[in-house]
């Protein structure tokens, strides 16, 4: 691609800032549009004072050269900040009490976790052989023919829930975890898949074990910073909604802004947008529609709560991650991020910072509930779960009405949509949540590969 082919980037996400970052990177001449007021999308950090607040994601994991590299280059490092000792523990709520979760295989002999008959479970699942599925089936059905129900309903649910804020029995298989299809496929068994993975990534230097888990001094939000300022403000436009594209020997891109449209011409252009405004895109002088059907793509609300407590209010130890809830024990949240021990910064001497999950598949009504509702919620919740008192000293809550896209069973026929739509429409390339994986290094590498496509 020459230097001076133009190429917009319609979405100021993490995937189309990283994509235009790439470009610009090649010399391109890049022009990115967003229709809200700031990039990053919920890739946004907030400092109040000593109390430092994630709106969305809370934390990263540097599982790609890639990654490393591009954290390097926009000159982070310095601000790289590792996950503490303290956050080892991940815990799982059962009969009522967050239990430590299983990390190697002597702590799974000793968890009370799960039954002698689950652990038994798990080993023999070592000597599944190859299988090659027919169709594609629920991520539930899927797990529960190599561990059986004890591990979908207290492991399986509970991690699903953390990721997606989704069911497991309404997820794909193929589509929401597709590399323990692919371990299926040439493997059989998913513990044997990973053991050998692993071998192979220290075989060639790689490091052992798993990938680190990170943020900045000043929160996520610094990433897409970087990236916005790399890219330049000149080449960022903000408040601007894209009304149409035209398709020609050059694409033409009316947008507006402030109630004025204007036009700009594009050699390439690259859609990293979620679902609905993908949906009610217009390509064409006709008012074409041709991804209109990814409306239907299931989005549930969730909402981020964050609250300050002194830390004598709070009875648990908070020494982990955080505690995700099965859908079996009945509770109204999806879970506890214990924001303050994660990382460094999040709350000032002596006070503690949780971060709490709502809404989802199952309470979309809690992800936009308002905030004195989820309050009386939370309050309930985090006094029987971890043993808080009082009210909190601090609170911030981000609500997110179409939060993370559910790869259901059937998403392929959302996939052969776009596919459909680049067939049609040469030099028009689409990636992001709603193609490529949902977190945050998917988003990354869809901005890279989105990238790479725009250069072919």
């Amino acid at each position: 691609m020459s230097a001076f082919r133009k190429v917009a980037v319609i979405g100021g996400g993490i995937t189309g800032l990283t994509a235009a970052y790439a470009l610009r990177q090649t010399g391109a001449t890049v022009r990115l549009f967003e229709a809200g007021a700031k990039v990053g999308g919920p890739v946004q950090s907030v400092r109040d004072g000593e109390w430092l607040v994630e709106a969305g994601p809370n934390s990263i994991q540097e599982n790609s050269p890639e990654l490393t590299a591009l954290i390097s280059d926009l000159g982070l490092d310095e601000a790289r900040s590792a996950a503490q000792p303290a956050a080892k523990n991940r815990y799982i709520l059962r009969n009522g009490k967050p239990q430590a979760a299983p990390s190697s295989p002597p702590g799974l002999l000793s968890s009370s976790l799960f039954s002698f008959g689950a652990k038994l479970r798990i080993f023999r699942e070592l000597l599944h052989r190859p299988r090659i599925r027919p169709a594609d089936v629920s991520l539930a059905d899927f797990v529960r023919s190599h561990f059986g129900d004890e591990l979908v309903d207290y492991g399986l649910n509970p991690f699903v829930s953390g990721i997606y804020a989704g069911d497991p029995s309404q997820l794909s298989a193929r589509h929401s975890f597709p590399s323990l299809w692919k371990i299926e496929q040439e493997t059989g068994s998913i513990i044997r898949g990973q053991i050998k993975a692993a071998k192979a990534k220290r075989a060639v230097g790689g490091p052992s074990g798993p990938p680190p888990i990170i943020s900045f001094r000043e929160g996520l939000g610094m990433l897409p910073a970087a990236l916005a300022r790399d890219i330049g403000p000149l080449n960022i436009g903000l408040n601007a909604r894209i009304k149409s594209l035209i398709p020609g020997k050059r694409w033409g891109v009316v947008w507006n802004r402030d109630s004025n449209t204007q036009v700009e011409e594009f050699d390439r252009v690259i859609l990293a947008l979620p679902a609905k405004p993908l949906s009610e895109l217009t390509i064409g002088s006709l008012g074409e529609c041709p991804l209109a059907e990814l409306a239907d793509i299931t989005t549930p609300a969730v909402s981020s709560f964050f609250l300050g407590y002194k830390r004598e209010q709070v009875a648990h130890p908070l020494d982990g991650f955080g505690v995700l809830m099965p859908q079996a024990e009945h509770r109204q949240v999806l879970g506890v991020l214990f924001s303050s021990s994660l990382f460094e910064g999040r709350a000032p001497e002596g006070h503690v910072g949780l971060t709490v999950m709502l809404g989802g598949v199952h309470r979309p009504d809690l992800g936009q509930a308002d905030e004195a509702t989820l309050l009386r919620v939370v309050k309930r919740e985090l006094g029987e779960i971890l043993g808080v008192t009082g009210e909190p000293v601090y609170q911030r809550l981000h609500s997110w009405p179409r939060a993370i896209p559910q790869y259901n069973l059937g998403y392929g026929e959302f996939l052969k949509v776009i596919e459909s739509c680049e067939r049609s429409y040469p030099r028009l390339f689409i990636g992001g949540n709603v193609r490529d994986g949902i977190s945050l290094t998917n988003g990354i590498a869809a901005g890279h590969k989105l990238a790479a496509r725009a250069l072919g």
